[in-house]
């Protein structure tokens, strides 16, 4: 139940915000004014534009049925903003009279106004008398300021970005050629596209026949619908009973995948961050543990083998004085040189793998510093003993 969508409305609108040219949005002024008008894309705009309001309202637990009547006296259309943007408006007047009514839908208009948006022609008193037009148009402004002109697909934006990602995703399937946002969805195949492209396992496209496009569209937004969030704002019928279809009412949905898809790939490169970076303290735990263990070890060869060099207790005879000699030997060419190798290679990497990031990803110290205590401590006592023992 959510669209961006608003074509038939005898107003202009425009702004000086963000945009390739200074323009909040390009206008585009070949459409002929008696489309603008055809109750057909009223009728679309409409269902439209009252599912993309109550996919937000729902959010704050209420909604519209009429949106010609719902958003007369200001305080629904101040609650959407508010949901929309994450900004809280002016406290709303609570009266029931007129001047009240208008006074919210001025503070509505005034809170567009200030992120950019020119609104020309566009009243608060038009929106309180319910005037149809004036109220598909503000929604419709409301929509490219907070739905679409933040799409940025490389050097595009807006609905040039919009057209050109719906391009890079569906280029692989036959039989869709998306170059706009009316004919080239009219058959089904792009929706479902999109959907493949993102979601394999949810449609079966090689299933898909051209010449059925009321099941293929019915397809897709059965399936955004109960699988990815996506209200429904599209009628299959309107569509293939449409010559052209309504460019606003196909880009506020189309924008829904979008956003819908975009930010389940945020959230995935967030878990995969995340993952990562558990990979790393896990890793590190490890090398901590491996460093330790070969603290531990060296330290208990250490207290063995101190004692024994420091043995100055005299030799009784030849022989004994011979084999305590080639226990030394034995010492400094079998039993040393293994603990030596330790320090300098396994030791010296195991500590300089966990030392750049133990004490950020762990908060523990664990990792001893250049010059730490085995350098100056142990092994100079080791050091000491065997040149005592010499």
């Amino acid at each position: 139940m959510v669209d961006y969508h608003s074509a038939g409305q005898p107003y202009s609108y425009g702004g000086n915000g963000p945009g390739p040219n200074g323009d909040y949005m390009a206008q585009e002024d070949d459409w002929d004014r008696d489309l603008l008008l055809d109750p057909a894309w009223e009728k679309q705009q409409r269902k439209t534009f009252t599912a993309w309001c109550n996919s937000h309202l729902r959010k704050a637990g209420t909604q519209i049925e009429n949106i010609d009547e719902d958003f007369r006296d200001g305080l629904k259309l101040m609650l959407l903003l508010e949901v929309i943007s994450g900004e809280r408006l002016p406290k709303p007047e609570r009266g029931k009279m007129r001047v009240h009514k208008i006074n919210n839908v001025n503070k509505a208009l005034d809170f567009i106004a200030s992120k950019g948006v020119k609104l020309v022609s566009i009243g608060a008193e038009e929106i309180v008398d319910g005037n149809a037009k004036m109220t598909l148009g503000m929604i419709w402004t409301i929509i490219l300021r907070f739905a679409i002109q933040d799409i940025s697909v490389e050097e595009t934006s807006a609905k040039e970005g919009l057209l050109l990602w719906c391009q890079r995703k569906t280029a692989p399937y036959k039989n869709v050629n998306v170059q706009n946002f009316h004919i080239s969805w009219k058959d089904g195949l792009a929706f479902n596209a999109l959907i493949h492209r993102h979601r394999p396992e949810l449609i079966e496209y090689d299933k898909l026949r051209k010449d059925d496009p009321v099941t293929n569209l019915n397809n897709a937004f059965e399936v955004a619908e109960k699988y990815l969030d996506i209200p429904k704002m599209l009628d299959a019928e309107d569509i293939v009973g449409t010559l052209r279809p309504d460019e606003k009412a196909i880009m506020t949905y189309v924008s829904c995948f979008y956003h819908a898809f975009s930010g389940a790939q945020k959230a995935e490169t967030a878990a995969n961050r995340i993952c990562k970076v558990l990979a790393v303290n896990q890793e590190n735990e490890q090398l901590m543990e491996d460093y330790e263990k070969l603290a531990s070890d060296l330290l208990q060869w250490i207290g063995r083998t101190i004692p024994w060099l420091c043995d100055r207790s005299p030799q009784q005879t030849l022989q004994e004085m011979q084999q305590k000699l080639e226990d030394f030997r034995d010492y400094r060419r079998v039993h040393k040189p293994p603990k030596v190798q330790e320090r300098s290679v396994s030791w010296k990497s195991t500590s300089t793998r966990c030392r750049p990031s133990c004490a950020s990803a762990t908060g523990r110290h664990s990792c001893p510093p250049r010059g730490g205590w085995w350098r100056t401590s142990i092994w100079v006592a080791a050091a000491g003993a065997g040149r005592e023992g010499l």
